[in-house]
């Protein structure tokens, strides 16, 4: 007679890469924070979103395609990427559509990376860059920051014959700070073929610097790079998930092959379309960012709270207090931000409207008065 083991049996072992996997931490939504805290009234300036929603066309073309969710969608996302291709002036072969720029980060582990292979990147960053190269046995390579800013010149010292990868996320997220285009420039002089460059920029279109070395145009010179760009932040599509990576037709061909069937669904491309095409909304986002950093700097300023100048939607600011007693005291007052980026007082704030900036001005006052 069969015998139920004494032990409960987890089937089968998993890869030994995930033991030292930590689960990625989102910023905490809104009805996370009225659950826990009983807050009826909250405002979220912690994940970088578009503070004034979604571009309006973007919602018109959701509403007109809902009545065909039925169907399953272009899984190419061939109008998309037409658009795209037209607007950078590429070939279409050139451009990915991807569930997030996150996903396409995935699709370069997957389609790149072997055991033992390295992979150089900026510390903090986006944090799923190191564990997606864990997931392929490759070597994560962390270069801490220089005055909050990529050490490139560092970096570049980190490459050898075994890196496959090297990311730049530019403005970098958690501080904004960019890399700039002499640099960059460094950076290719040293870097040789056998290793992709992939230039982060989920936040270019905030940017205003003269000095900020667009990735596209080392594509187009010939250099091994990929560009990963979103419509989550500026265009506030981020609950839908939809981003794109630009780079050589052959690397997009085998990224392809890695790629999930309908990966992007049709709601979000059709949103993405029609938010390309809405500038007045564009216009808008970028005037309130604009006013709202300047907002803030004076603010911070006034206050005696050191900041990190910002070419993005967010700013990185040095509390002076124990980051995480801030964050949970925000959350307190009803205000959600961003800290764990593993420096002990800084936190991120989102850059909101005049009405959210000013309150979470107002909470920050009472917590660190507290």
């Amino acid at each position: 007679m069969f015998q139920k083991p004494k032990v409960k049996n987890m089937g089968p072992k998993v890869r030994s890469c995930l033991d030292n996997l930590a689960v990625y931490q989102p910023g905490k939504p809104i009805e996370e924070v009225k659950r826990e805290l009983g807050l009826t009234d909250i405002v979220k300036m912690a994940s970088n979103e578009n503070p004034l929603g979604p571009s309006p066309r973007a919602i018109a073309a959701v509403t007109g395609a809902a009545q065909a969710v039925n169907f399953y969608p272009d899984g190419s996302a061939y109008r998309l990427r037409q658009s795209l291709a037209a607007r950078f002036s590429v070939d279409p072969a050139s451009v990915l559509i991807g569930n997030g720029s996150n996903e396409l980060v995935q699709m370069l582990a997957l389609a790149l990376l072997e055991p033992g292979d390295k992979v150089v990147m900026p510390v903090p960053t986006f944090p799923r860059y190191e564990p997606l190269a864990r997931m392929m046995n490759a070597v994560p390579i962390e270069v801490p920051l220089k005055d909050f800013r990529m050490d490139i010149e560092a970096m570049v010292e980190r490459v050898g014959p075994a890196t496959k990868i090297i990311y730049l996320c530019n403005p970098n997220n958690p501080t904004g700070a960019i890399a700039s285009r002499r640099e960059a420039d460094r950076l290719f002089e040293r870097v040789g073929s056998g290793t992709l460059v992939v230039f982060d920029e989920a936040y270019y279109e905030y940017v205003t610097s003269p000095d900020y070395p667009d990735g596209l145009d080392y594509l187009k010179q010939g250099f091994n790079t990929f560009v990963l760009r979103t419509f989550s932040k500026l265009y506030g599509l981020a609950g839908l998930r939809v981003g794109y990576g630009i780079g050589p037709p052959q690397l997009v061909d085998y990224l392809n092959r890695v790629r999930e069937p309908f990966n992007v669904n049709s709601l979000a491309q059709e949103a993405a379309l029609a938010a390309l095409e809405d500038e007045n909304f564009v216009r808008l986002t970028r005037e309130t960012n604009e006013a709202g950093k300047k907002y803030l700097y004076e603010a911070f300023a006034a206050r005696g709270i050191n900041y990190v100048p910002t070419e993005a939607n967010f700013i990185f600011f040095d509390s002076g207090r124990d980051e995480k007693a801030v964050f949970h005291q925000m959350l307190k007052e009803g205000v959600i931000i961003r800290g764990g980026f593993g420096l002990p007082s800084h936190l991120r704030v989102t850059i909101g409207t005049p009405a959210q900036n000013a309150r979470f001005l107002a909470a920050l006052d009472k917590v660190l008065a507290s």
